[in-house]
């Protein structure tokens, strides 16, 4: 996690967090609901169905919004949005240098 906790790092790339004001119930309960639509995107891709797997998506984009992962940024200090960006060309750079010497809490993938 970035030292400002707005992002965490997979693979080099920035990926906006939960926004911290949520509740922990209500951060879990909208984990859930993210859970529930993505497992709808795999079963309506698996079944060919362009409408479900349209819908099922929406649900994820509505979903992720309200986590505050995408849409309008959490914060208030008017600084950008620099979610999926690489995070040596941002100013995270210098930090996710540091960072990747010594291996501590660095993300390969998601499991």
């Amino acid at each position: 996690m970035t030292p400002d906790g707005r992002y965490f790092v997979v693979r080099g790339r920035l990926w906006r967090m939960a926004d911290p004001s949520l509740s922990e119930v209500e951060r879990q309960r909208l984990v859930d609901e993210l859970m529930r639509a993505r497992r709808a995107v795999g079963i309506a891709k698996r079944a060919e169905t362009l409408l479900a797997e349209r819908s099922a998506r929406a649900a994820v984009d509505e979903a992720k919004r309200a986590l505050g992962e995408r849409g309008p940024v959490w914060w208030q200090d008017g600084a950008p949005d620099l979610n999926r960006h690489m995070a040596r060309n941002t100013p995270y750079a210098d930090w996710f240098a540091n960072l990747g010497r010594s291996g501590e809490g660095v993300i390969d993938k998601i499991e």
